[in-house]
């Protein structure tokens, strides 16, 4: 399905948590979620495929000891700065750093140079490469962390579909009349979102009392020591096709990655996406072994599933393998909350699996 151009625009799940623009975020989602698990009897929980961050950002803010784990570079950085960051912000000195440009730096053009007329224009993409290197030089991980934040989510605000997908410059510089609201916010300065985006990770900062950690691994090789566990993974639709977060934000990896940039880039691609690399959570054929691993990984934890009731496997593929690993099972429908793009037949699931 084409992704609407609409910008999806999450309410903030309370008022210290940034707004995201994140596809398949949680957001709208993450109360009812809260509500369902709230009577449940843990301390310790692992969000397995982290995301935005905004389940795990709930649990901390219930006063759990969180673990938020995501294998993609830049999502664990968003976990470093909102969910492991109990304390350290961002000051208004260092944004000015970050967003000057020092003469006595020579910085370098790796943007300017292969990205040109493919996501921003030449201007912006020298912005980047400045504030790209910039940041590099913030010595604390947690102020790095934050700024790192703010680049992304300003990366992500001024493109079309809040994605990385395609080639589409044009949709933005095109002069046509709209009947789409996003022009004022692609056209916002770089700057001024960046500002605005640290503020927003600042007032997300607090400590729980609690020990809050990132890890950036492969779900199925994290230790198993949790009360409860968290998993959100790909969603696979019906006709067999995967959400590839991986593809969807590489430029943000890139970033991530700037030394090493050019080696991971498939330049027979037009938008220069990262080569590819294989994910079971993405393969309709064997992403039902990979839900096996998971369930024997955590056998000794309850495990919550967000799903999506059209999703593949079935939710009564995966119900029956719970069930055959000696698990009890809760199954629990949203009724009224929506994707922005969903099938109207389609309802976000819980399912709360016990083991016995």
């Amino acid at each position: 399905m084409q992704p609407s151009l609409f910008s999806e625009i999450e309410i903030p799940i309370s008022n210290k948590f940034p707004s995201t623009r994140y596809q398949g975020s949680k957001a709208k989602f993450v109360d009812w979620i809260w509500n369902e698990i709230s009577d449940i009897p843990f301390n310790t929980a692992l969000d397995a495929f982290g995301g935005t961050g905004c389940v795990a950002y709930k649990l901390k803010d219930q006063g759990k000891s969180v673990t938020y784990n995501d294998i993609l570079p830049f999502n664990s950085i968003i976990g470093k700065a909102l969910i492991e960051n109990n304390s350290t912000l961002l000051n208004h000195s260092e944004v000015d750093f970050i967003l000057a440009n020092h003469p006595n730096i020579d910085y370098p053009t790796f943007i300017a140079d292969n990205f040109k007329d493919i996501y921003y224009t030449d201007e912006e993409n020298h912005w980047l490469d400045r504030v790209r290197y910039n940041i590099s030089k913030i010595e604390n991980e947690y102020k790095r962390a934050i700024a790192w934040f703010a680049l992304f989510q300003s990366c992500i605000i001024k493109r079309p579909y809040n994605l990385f997908h395609r080639k589409n410059l044009y949709v933005r510089l095109i002069d046509v009349k709209r009947s789409f609201g996003n022009k004022k916010t692609w056209d916002t300065p770089f700057e001024t979102h960046f500002r605005s985006f640290v503020e927003e990770a600042n007032r997300a900062v607090f400590d729980n009392g609690k020990k809050c950690r990132v890890l950036r691994k492969d779900a199925l090789t994290i230790d198993s020591d949790y009360d409860l566990v968290y998993i959100d993974t790909p969603y696979i639709n019906e006709k067999g096709v995967g959400v590839d977060y991986a593809d969807f934000y590489h430029f943000l990896n890139g970033l991530v990655n700037y030394d090493n940039w050019s080696n991971l880039i498939d330049y027979n691609s037009k938008h220069h996406r990262l080569k590819r690399e294989y994910s079971i959570w993405t393969d309709k054929d064997n992403i039902m072994a990979g839900f096996n691993q998971l369930i024997e990984k955590f056998q000794n934890s309850i495990m919550v599933f967000s799903y999506r009731s059209n999703g593949i496997p079935s939710i009564e593929s995966l119900t029956h393998l719970l069930e055959s690993k000696g698990r009890y099972n809760e199954l629990r429908f949203s009724q009224d909350i929506k994707y922005v793009l969903s099938d109207k037949k389609s309802k976000e699931v819980l399912i709360i699996s016990y083991p016995q």
